[in-house]
């Protein structure tokens, strides 16, 4: 049988993200072979040293002598930062930190997961326009949904997305101001939130639209999901400058299966937002699967309306 490290360096070797492993003094443990072409630092330069300052942008917790990432907040979802190739390049990447603990729940180390930026496909989004907040925040929601889809393809919870349109927003921010569409979308985000189950996570997906994934078991339970969460939206009690703005929504319901990538099961939420925008709003669409290249839904998709 081989030796099991053997074969964990194996593993960890044939994986595309960069593998760096850090003992409990902040030296390198373990450099795997896509680090090493990320950083062009090769495994031999590195592993039973301290990183180089090139690479410190995965740089020490305050509270911890090992190197991880910058924004501890962010570390169990990854975020986007710089390091550098030894050619002296910077190089965007997404990086992901645990700290390992032995049995006694000591930390012992820490493992570092990094992967060019670049290599993240580009997900369908809302419009956010300069909203500098709204964009942070669509960033950091979107790699918790890339965790999640992840997990998903690998046998976890079942997955499914409801791509959420406020009706009324492109006419309140045009007629009553930016100020008064933000109020409408605090107040809508707490009554969508309400109805939320436990293991939902709400997320603003562009300036006036939001996501929320859902582990719902069955495509019909989403529907069922996403109708409960329309009529709350239309409970929302926005009112501005004495008057009262009914709010409705329009809702895109896909459940994942474990051919689709998240690129194709955003962009079939979307389209069931679209098109219950151009049947007049105020509904639930649970989008068709794909049946070709072309995108496009089956010929009758169910559509409820809420």
């Amino acid at each position: 049988m081989a030796d099991q490290s053997a074969l964990l360096k194996f593993a960890f070797n044939s994986l595309p993200d960069g593998v760096a492993v850090f003992d409990a003094a902040g030296e390198v443990a373990y450099w795997n072979a896509a680090a090493e072409e990320i950083t062009g630092y090769t495994a031999a330069e590195l592993e039973s040293q301290t990183l180089p300052r090139e690479l410190s942008e995965l740089v020490e917790e305050p509270h911890y002598r090992g190197p991880l990432l910058v924004g501890a907040e962010h570390a169990a979802r990854g975020c986007q930062t710089l390091t550098a190739h030894k050619l002296g390049h910077e190089v965007p990447v997404v990086a992901r930190n645990l700290k390992l603990h032995n049995d006694l729940g000591e930390t012992v180390g820490a493992m570092v997961l990094f992967h060019p930026a670049e290599r993240l496909d580009a997900l369908p989004h809302g419009e956010t326009g300069h909203d500098a907040s709204v964009a942070a925040s669509q960033a950091e929601f979107e790699e918790r949904l890339r965790a999640e889809f992840d997990d998903f393809v690998q046998g976890g919870l079942t997955l499914g997305l409801l791509w959420i349109g406020i009706d009324q927003a492109h006419d309140l921010r045009r007629t009553h101001g930016i100020a008064a569409c933000h109020a409408m979308l605090g107040k809508m985000e707490h009554a969508l939130a309400t109805g939320l189950r436990p293991a939902d996570e709400l997320g603003r997906w562009g300036e006036e639209e939001f996501l929320v994934i859902s582990h719902e078991r069955t495509a019909e339970m989403l529907e069922r999901h996403a109708r409960t969460l329309a009529g709350l939206a239309r409970t929302a009690d926005f009112r501005w400058w004495g008057d009262r703005v009914s709010l409705t929504v329009s809702i895109g319901a896909v459940q994942a299966e474990r051919s689709d990538t998240l690129t194709i099961l955003l962009a079939r939420a979307r389209r069931g937002v679209e098109q219950c925008i151009r049947e007049g709003g105020n509904r639930v669409i649970r989008a068709a699967r794909e049946q070709s290249d072309s995108a496009t839904q089956e010929e009758e998709p169910l559509c409820t309306r809420s």
